[in-house]
């Protein structure tokens, strides 16, 4: 890999407006005060990388469980899929992922299958760190199904400045796992909803790449990790 290519990655489509704005201001910050303009500059340079896409490379194993998301495993814990899923009340594991304003925010599938259903629903703004978050904050909930019948849920969640959830992909799209499916801006958190019986490989306050780092194994002994 040449050097340009570690620091200069592909943009999301979705950022080129920001990034317009971003730049015209700075253009004036300029035109009023010098050095009002340099940390314009610097703000357009964070625009440019919050809506970086970088090329993922995927495990090809099959039967693994990849992060859908850029950033700190913050809650591992018991929990009931959103309601509007209509999955189960009995309550799965659910690894949430926490993204700052500095991860890069375009969302993956975590599993091959088919979007059965998706949700979205109006809420609060907090802190997306927070264990409330997952219950009260606007999100966007999916539910996949695999090849072997069994179903993952991951849910986009608004946090305390995302102000817009995007999701790409509508019920009856297949995606391959690790694929694109959607973005939040800017700084917010996903939710994954293990099947029954399977456990993470992950501890909290792990770094976590989306499309590449295994969250969990579909086919393992559900032992955890070591």
């Amino acid at each position: 890999m040449r050097m340009r290519d570690t620091i200069i990655k592909p943009m999301h489509p979705e950022g080129f407006r920001f990034l317009a704005i971003f730049a015209v201001i700075t253009l004036l910050l300029f035109l009023l005060w010098e050095p009002l303009g340099w940390i314009g500059v610097g703000l357009t340079v964070w625009c440019y990388y919050f809506f970086r896409d970088p090329e993922r490379v995927t495990p090809a194993r099959p039967g693994l469980v990849v992060s859908p998301a850029d950033g700190i495993v913050s809650l591992i814990e018991p929990a009931v899929p959103p309601a509007e899923l209509g999955m189960t009340d009995i309550p799965l594991t659910r690894v949430s992922v926490f993204m700052s304003v500095f991860n890069c925010h375009v969302n993956r599938s975590p599993v091959a299958g088919e979007v059965t259903a998706i949700s979205y629903r109006p809420g609060k703004f907090f802190n997306a760190s927070l264990d409330k978050a997952s219950a009260d904050n606007e999100r966007n909930s999916l539910r996949i199904r695999m090849e072997d019948g069994r179903d993952l849920a991951v849910v986009q969640i608004a946090g305390l400045v995302a102000r817009r959830i995007l999701c790409f992909v509508k019920p009856g799209d297949r995606l391959g796992t690790g694929e694109r499916f959607g973005l939040i801006r800017f700084g917010s958190r996903l939710d994954v909803y293990l099947p029954a019986g399977v456990e993470p490989l992950v501890r909290v306050g792990q770094t976590m790449v989306a499309g590449e780092t295994v969250l969990a194994e579909l086919n393992g002994d559900a032992r955890g990790p070591a």
